[in-house]
C-alpha cells in the first residue's frame, strides 16, 4: 500500500496506531502536520544513530517528555527494528500515555522499546536505567524538562542531544521579579519591559544559555529550525554533539548573561 508522505517501509499498521492514519489508511491535516514534524527530526536523528552505530555496533536512546512516543516508535520503525538492534527508552509523566504505548509496542513487536512512568530528573536516578546513553532527545518537553534532559545527557555521558525546547518560564518570571532594577540600571532592559516581550525574550534567553552550557561542557551545537513557522511556533532545534572541546570563553559568557539580566539565582539550573 503506497500513500503519499509516508516513507518506504514505515509500517501502515504503527501510522493507524498512532492516530496519523484513519483506520481506511488517510491523511487528515492535522495528522500530516504531525507526521512532517516528526519525519523532518528523523531526518536529522538516523545519522546520528548511524556513526553510533557504525562506531560501536549497538546504540541507545531516551527520549524524554516521550508523550505518545510518536518519535520513538518511528524511529524504531524505520531505522531499529530492520537492523536488529539497538533500544529506546521513553520516559514520560503521564501514566496513561506509558500505559498505553507499552501495550502497543507488545502488540507490534517493538521488544527493544521500554516506557517509564516517571519525570526525566526522576529518571536519573534510576539505577536500571543503562549507564550510558548514546542519543538523548527532548521533543517538545515543557517548562524545565529540557534542562533536566540535558543534565540527564551529562550524567549519561550522551554523544548526541537533539531539542526542540518548548515553553519555558523560569528566566521569564525571573525577569519579571527584577525588571523595575534593570530599567534603572541599563537601557538594555527595554528589551523586556513590556510583558509580551518578557516570555518572547526569556525563551530566548534561555535557549542561549542552554547551549552556552553545552559548549562549557565539550558539545558542538547546530541550532537550526525544526519544520516550518506554519507549522509551529515552538521551532528551534538544537542539535549537539559531543567532541571533548570545550569552548573557551562559553562559561565566562553564560556568567556574564545571569549576572547581566539578573539571573545569577538561576546558576545551579545552568551549571
Amino acid at each position: 500500500m503506497s500513500i503519499p508522505d509516508i516513507r518506504p517501509g514505515q509500517s501502515i499498521e504503527l501510522l493507524k496506531e498512532l492516530h496519523i492514519l484513519t483506520r481506511d489508511g488517510k491523511l487528515n491535516q492535522d495528522s500530516r502536520r504531525k507526521l512532517k514534524q516528526v519525519y523532518h527530526l528523523h531526518q536529522f536523528i538516523e545519522p546520528l544513530l548511524q556513526e553510533v552505530l557504525d562506531a560501536h555496533g549497538d546504540v541507545t536512546l531516551a527520549d524524554h517528555g516521550a508523550g505518545k512516543s510518536y518519535l520513538g516508535f518511528i524511529l524504531y520503525d524505520l531505522f531499529f527494528k530492520s537492523r536488529g538492534i539497538g533500544h529506546i527508552y521513553g520516559i514520560e509523566t503521564r501514566e496513561e500515555l506509558v500505559s498505553r504505548s507499552v501495550e502497543l509496542a507488545q502488540r507490534l513487536d517493538f521488544p527493544r522499546m521500554h516506557f517509564l512512568n516517571m519525570s526525566v530528573d526522576q529518571s536519573r536516578r534510576m539505577a536500571e536505567l543503562p549507564e550510558r546513553f548514546d542519543v538523548v532527545t527532548a521533543l517538545h518537553a515543557c517548562n524545565t524538562a529540557t534542562d533536566d534532559a540535558i543534565n540527564f545527557a551529562l550524567d549519561k555521558r550522551a554523544r548526541f542531544i537533539v531539542l526542540a525546547p518548548c515553553c519555558q518560564a523560569e528566566v521569564a518570571a525571573t525577569l519579571r521579579q527584577h525588571k523595575n532594577q534593570a530599567l534603572a540600571k541599563s537601557p538594555m532592559a527595554e528589551i523586556y519591559r513590556h510583558p509580551i516581550h518578557t516570555r518572547e525574550f526569556g525563551s530566548q534567553l534561555t535557549n542561549v544559555l542552554r547551549c552556552l552550557r553545552l559548549e562549557a561542557h565539550g558539545y558542538q551545537l547546530t541550532v537550526t529550525e525544526l519544520v516550518g513557522w506554519e507549522h509551529s511556533m515552538k521551532n528551534e532545534l538544537i542539535i549537539a554533539r559531543h567532541t571533548g572541546q570545550r569552548r573557551g570563553n562559553a562559561r565566562e559568557r553564560l556568567n556574564t548573561l545571569l549576572e547581566e539580566f539578573h539571573l545569577q539565582s538561576l546558576a545551579e539550573r545552568f551549571a
